[in-house]
């Protein structure tokens, strides 16, 4: 019997390494999680990276990050934050204030709307990573995520 990630990508031939497997084992996943938050946050008009955005804001609190300090911060990175950020500014969920010393300068913070639909999302992402981690035993998770740190540290 195959291991279940070839049977599930129906890949014939085994894999190169175990490195190759657990390589694609976490982007197959990834793949997997990520399609099952946008499903999650689609009714609400945003997206897995402006989520991820707005719960930096949030976490920053009044005094708001510049651009690159956001990007700093972001799960995955994106090509064009600028752009990013534009969206959500036309969606009244942030606001970029330019500073008075050096107009170089650009704070951007959550507004109240921003906050309100965080708070309506809190309870759905909580949700939906319940289920996806249902069964799970939290030693086994631990585990998990001291591994995935490893291999952060040298990716």
């Amino acid at each position: 019997m195959n291991p279940p990630l070839q049977d599930e990508i129906k890949q014939t031939r085994g894999f190169g390494s175990l490195e190759q497997e657990a390589f694609l084992g976490l982007g197959r996943t990834w793949a997997l999680l990520e399609h099952s938050i946008s499903e999650a946050l689609k009714p609400h008009d945003i997206t897995p990276t402006q989520y991820n955005v707005l719960r930096i804001l949030r976490g920053a609190g009044d005094d708001g990050l510049c651009r690159g300090e956001i990007v700093d911060r972001m799960i995955a990175q994106v090509p064009d934050a600028t752009r990013l950020l534009d969206r959500l500014q036309a969606a009244d969920l942030i606001v970029r204030q330019r500073s008075e010393e050096d107009r170089r300068f650009v704070t951007t913070r959550i507004t109240e709307a921003g906050l309100g639909l965080l708070d309506t999302l809190d309870g759905v992402v909580e949700a939906l990573h319940a289920t996806q981690f249902e069964g799970v035993d939290p030693n086994d998770l631990r585990t998990l995520i001291g591994l995935l740190d490893q291999v952060r540290k040298r990716g």
